[in-house]
């Protein structure tokens, strides 16, 4: 099969990812909170960032490579955090973190991802990041940061838009629990799809299993409730504090939208400043944001800088590297990617990012990535 004509998208990749998963895996992918607004603003303001086309460039062959934080990476783009990886397809973290080190991208584990450090970080080839939810414990705490460490994770990522729940409608109504108890409903859902269901028996049940190494009992419980709600804090300063001193590494703040507090994160000794609003999974009436991203450049002219939140294509890349990212990170896509195909749905979502930008910057003239700031209209 040409995937690239039966799958040319993002979309294709997500629409072949729902027929292939469990429903209520599916809804814990894709869904946003609320009425998922702040989802369509994502997209819809990614949409509204424009580029001039140029005539008569000559050949445009981009140079891809870029480095960022001190790792060199053959694009400029890599793979965020998401949770449960494995319910979304049995597997995944270890599929994604093999991927990243064959394409040369950094890969990042959850805290409440399906399985532990030691089990994904030597896959990932010198490229695994590790994502925390920072959990109340110190002692917890102090044991995450060791092990990821010692599983060979890089940089830490501290996720501070979580302070509380949010309510993920989509989610709620498809009536999650974790692991998946067994019901009349989702008996069904299991066997009407039989290679997540096959490859579930191979792996194990997806279980968040990290946090549950941390405590007695592993009963089935709400998508709400599950380990990592269990143990997760609520960090403030001090605990950002703290972090800080103990963990011996770069540190990106992931999920802040004020650049204030960037400026403050940066003051207190985070060496990244990831500029996200969770995708639209977290709070509904906040800024999209890419509208941000550019007032974070302005009042952090020096600052590493990422960028996630609804990117679906190439051109997305390049709309956020435009006006201010130094690396631009997808979550759900990855995700659609493997549910779809796998290993090799990973190596097709690379080709559709990569294709359409070398497509792309040819239309508007640009040879590097260092020229597209040039090209917006503003």
């Amino acid at each position: 099969m040409d995937l690239d004509l039966s799958y040319p998208a993002v979309s294709d990749l997500r629409a072949r990812a729902r027929r292939r998963i469990p429903h209520f895996a599916f809804e814990y992918l894709d869904s946003g909170t609320g009425r998922e607004l702040q989802v369509h603003r994502n997209r819809q303001a990614l949409d509204d960032v424009h580029f001039m086309p140029d005539v008569l460039p000559g050949d445009v062959d981009p140079d891809w490579s870029v480095e960022f934080m001190g790792q060199s990476f053959k694009r400029p783009f890599g793979i965020a955090p998401v949770g449960m990886s494995g319910l979304m397809w049995p597997g995944a973290e270890r599929l994604l973190a093999q991927g990243a080190a064959r394409h040369g991208m950094p890969y990042s584990l959850s805290t409440v991802a399906t399985k532990v450090p030691e089990d994904v970080g030597h896959h990932a080839g010198g490229n695994g990041w590790f994502q925390l939810y920072c959990p109340d414990s110190e002692d917890i705490r102090r044991d995450m940061l060791r092990r990821a460490k010692e599983a060979g994770f890089t940089k830490l990522i501290f996720t501070l838009d979580v302070p509380d729940d949010s309510r993920r409608e989509r989610q709620r109504r498809a009536k999650l629990t974790l692991p998946p108890k067994i019901t009349p409903r989702v008996v069904w859902e299991v066997l009407t799809h039989p290679q997540w269901a096959l490859g579930t028996l191979r792996e194990g049940a997806p279980r968040i299993a990290l946090a549950e190494s941390y405590l007695q009992h592993h009963d089935a419980r709400s998508s709400l409730e599950h380990a990592g709600h269990l143990i997760r804090g609520k960090p403030d300063w001090d605990t950002w504090d703290w972090v800080r001193e103990v963990w011996d590494g770069d540190i990106l703040a992931k999920g802040v939208l004020d650049p204030e507090l960037g400026k403050k994160l940066m003051d207190r000794g985070a060496d990244g400043i990831w500029v996200s609003n969770h995708s639209g999974r977290q709070f509904e009436p906040g800024p999209t944001a890419i509208e941000m991203l550019p007032k974070f450049r302005e009042a952090l002219p020096d600052a590493p800088l990422l960028f996630d939140s609804g990117v679906e294509n190439g051109a997305d890349v390049m709309r956020a590297l435009a006006l201010g990212a130094d690396f631009v990170m997808l979550g759900r896509a990855w995700h659609y990617a493997v549910a779809a195909f796998g290993a090799e749905g990973i190596d097709h979502l690379v080709h559709i990012l990569t294709d359409d930008m070398k497509l792309s910057m040819a239309q508007i003239g640009a040879r590097t990535l260092d020229d597209l700031p040039r090209r917006l209209i503003r």
